[in-house]
């Protein structure tokens, strides 16, 4: 949920609305962003506060041990049916809405310990068991706990420096540390039309490192149904559960904020950061924040990173750099970016100075964010955030220039200049993030625990303000590639697609951090581009083109836009919920079917004939008919599935050729029921087509193709085909570390199994 709620969005629509024609008039014509957030805190009421917490109200944020006793116990059903992993996640969730005096907060910790005993996790069992004697667990029941604490131990001392988990919970791999930054192989240039980008220097190779960046703020995504696991048993626990809420390590056993019931931690120091950077101010607002949207959240805590001794100095003019660009620093007022202050690293200043856009954005989203950022600011203010900062920062505003906007009259306290540079720097990052923002993303497991066949997908997590990657240009066939990592707190575990360790000198890279490399070989004075989302494999120009419109507000002419022979719709191999005008074969000779200029398809073999609309619905069917074998497969039901499967291709009334998506589609989930059963080489035959169509979709170097491969050698190396799996393992070999980088947890399981087949 990008956006406010749509309640808060249909209440600031009826302001608008109501508001004199000349008042709509006027705020149409601001274009300073000082000047639009004062208007907004003019027509922004207690009236309106009060709306926000009608809706906020709707959200469980707050302790509560009603809610804590019975995740509890919930928890308890699971124990004792051993479903241990589930088991924690409800224990987790009766410690996150247990009050910190309730005696309910020592009886999930301790229970949770016991689960997390079960599962191996030692040392997070032991930090459990302390935390439920310190939370005051009952005395007559403690002696549970010194056993199950000498149980920890003596498992502990039974493990190897090799096999320790409380090296690492998790189990996950250690390699070296990489730099935050930008290789020298690229420079940043600048001009009117393209912006501040990046440029190669010298020609780098598919796979280099390009740069790798850490986003200055970012915000947990809550309640994505797409994250969750399709598993009847977990599908109540989404990303905001799962995750750390200040570096996004996955965690069984969060520690919770002691304030509300939401945010959640993956160690005691995340959970100290986050509080000291922005959560002391968040925790009261938190229902408010998960009703004004993500961007509204992210804007906030990008402000209150920064604080009101930073805001001031990005808004100073840059007149110690570049005092020769022929007067082109822009006032610090001016919604100009000084083109030539071209990278601050992950300094504030880099992401003040980014493009909002503000005239290409509608008078309505305008009004809606100004009013959005007027109500949080305020918010603020009754929190106390003003006073306590001016306690802090008294002085450091007594150099600042004062706003552009309108003046504030002599002695009105209450829109003090420390105000108006708060709220004007929310309302600017809320409109800058509407084209700057960056979606974090990670490869999840979809598939039920323990199941034998692994399906994965990529995943929204997090939204998030990177300053370096902002620099990069859109390409709808982009020459890079980016995978994110998360490295967690001292244990120096890594989740993600590169694992890495750091050591004590290295702490400033912990958290989250995204490594762009090259895609294909990139030539001196060639553009770095990375892709916003529209991707030329994925949709056709002319939808990709209105996309980036409206959101980026530009009109894409990158390689693939501009070539109509190599993008034309009935070239492309088909879209998802879109009828896809190649590789349809006739049905009554298997020749290819080919498009006129009525819209029909012909046969020029045969004669056969059919509309468009026949097409459409016929691809729906097999849809429908796919989407229901996923779901017996996801119940057990694989020879069902099978069936069905089996049936949907011979009575069809359509047949795909091999490189038609779809046809990748059913030959995946057909591999997947046949692995289900055991029968590997009919699996691995099946995925060998659906890999087939994933080439010709994503092309012989893409990441997609690596993951169906990565299946296939799973798929050969169990079911015993050694010189198969061996003769596909180079090739997933290479993908993965192009796209990837040699640490990926994919090329340590290749390794195992390539080891294992060897001898």
């Amino acid at each position: 949920m990008d956006l406010p709620c749509i309640q808060w969005q249909d209440h600031v629509a009826r302001k608008w609305s109501l508001l004199h024609a000349g008042m709509r008039e006027k705020f149409s014509s601001l274009v300073d962003v000082d000047d639009i957030f004062k208007y907004g805190l003019s027509q922004t009421t207690k009236s309106d506060l009060d709306f926000m917490k009608s809706v906020s109200d709707g959200y469980l944020m707050k302790k509560n041990t009603e809610q804590a006793v019975k995740y509890r116990e919930k928890g308890n059903s699971h124990f004792k049916a051993a479903d241990y992993k589930v088991a924690t996640l409800h224990y987790s969730q009766g410690v996150c809405f247990a009050p910190g005096s309730s005696e309910q907060l020592s009886l999930c910790y301790a229970n949770r310990s016991a689960a997390l005993y079960r599962l191996k996790h030692y040392q997070d069992c032991l930090d459990d068991i302390e935390r439920a004697l310190n939370a005051g667990y009952p005395s007559n029941l403690s002696h549970k706990l010194q056993d199950r604490r000498t149980m920890c131990l003596n498992q502990l001392c039974k493990k190897t420096a090799v096999d320790n988990p409380s090296l690492c919970s998790n189990g996950k791999a250690r390699a070296s540390a990489s730099n935050v930054g930008i290789c020298p192989k690229v420079s940043v240039d600048y001009n009117l039309e393209k912006g501040r980008h990046l440029v190669a220097v010298e020609r780098i190779a598919p796979g280099d490192v390009i740069l790798t960046d850490r986003p200055y703020s970012f915000v947990l995504i809550p309640e994505m149904e797409e994250t969750r696991k399709k598993d009847a048993r977990t599908e109540l626990f989404g990303t905001q559960h799962r995750r750390c809420h200040q570096c996004l390590a996955e965690t069984l056993c969060p520690v919770p904020c002691d304030g509300c019931s939401y945010s959640r931690y993956c160690s005691a120091r995340c959970q100290r950061e986050a509080w000291e950077e922005h959560h002391c101010w968040e925790c009261s607002l938190e229902a408010d924040l998960m009703a004004m949207g993500v961007i509204a959240h992210l804007a906030l805590r990008i402000t209150l990173k920064a604080g009101l001794k930073i805001i001031p100095e990005a808004r100073q003019p840059v007149t110690d750099r570049h005092e020769e660009a022929n007067g082109l620093i822009s006032s610090p007022c001016s919604d100009e970016v000084d083109p030539f202050a071209s990278h601050y690293g992950d300094s504030y200043m880099s992401v003040f100075h980014l493009l909002h856009h503000i005239s290409n954005q509608s008078t309505a989203v305008r009004f809606l964010y100004a009013v959005t950022a007027a109500a949080l600011y305020m918010k603020l203010s009754e929190a106390g955030y003003f006073l306590v900062s001016r306690n802090i920062n008294k002085h450091s505003l007594a150099n600042s220039p004062a706003p552009c906007g309108p003046k504030e009259k002599e002695g009105d306290a209450e829109q003090s200049s420390e105000q108006w540079l708060l709220g004007s720097a929310i309302l600017r990052h809320m409109l800058q993030l509407r084209c700057n923002a960056q979606a974090i993303t990670v490869l999840q497991d979809t598939e039920v625990e323990n199941s034998r066949v692994q399906s994965r997908q990529e995943i929204r997590v997090a939204t998030a303000m990177f300053p370096s990657l902002s620099l990069l240009n859109h390409s709808c066939s982009p020459n890079t590639t980016l995978v994110f990592r998360t490295v967690t707190d001292d244990a120096g575990c890594v989740e993600g697609l590169a694992d890495i360790s750091i050591s004590e000198e290295r702490r400033e890279i912990r958290g989250v951090s995204v490594t762009v490399r090259a895609a294909k070989v990139i030539k001196a004075g060639q553009e770095v581009l990375h892709c916003y989302g529209p991707h030329s494999s994925r949709m056709v120009a002319k939808d990709r083109q209105r996309l980036l419109q409206e959101q980026y507000y530009f009109l894409c002419q990158c390689e693939a836009c501009s070539d109509p022979e190599k993008d034309e719709e009935s070239k492309q191999p088909g879209v998802k919920g879109r009828p896809s005008e190649a590789g349809l074969l006739c049905f009554k000779c298997k020749a290819v079917l080919k498009k006129s200029r009525e819209g029909r398809f012909l046969c020029s073999t045969c004669s056969y004939q059919t509309t468009s609309t026949e097409v459409s619905n016929k691809i729906h069917e097999i849809r429908i008919v796919l989407e229901k074998a996923v779901h017996l497969m996801e119940e057990e039901r694989p020879a069902e599935a099978l069936q069905l499967l089996k049936k949907t291709e011979s009575h069809s009334g359509l047949m795909l050729a091999e490189t038609h998506p779809l046809h990748g589609e059913l030959a995946d989930a057909t591999a997947r029921a046949y692995a289900t059963m055991g029968e590997w080489k009919k699996a691995a035959s099946h995925l060998e087509c659906g890999a087939a169509a994933t080439s010709s979709q994503y092309g012989e170097d893409s990441i997609e193709l690596g993951q169906q491969l990565f299946k296939l050698v799973q798929l050969h190396f169990n079911g015993g085909a050694r010189s198969q799996a061996l003769a596909v393992i180079p090739k997933v070999r290479r993908l993965f570390l192009l796209h990837c980088g040699p640490h990926c947890p994919e090329l340590l399981e290749l390794k195992a199994m390539e080891d294992c087949l060897r001898g």
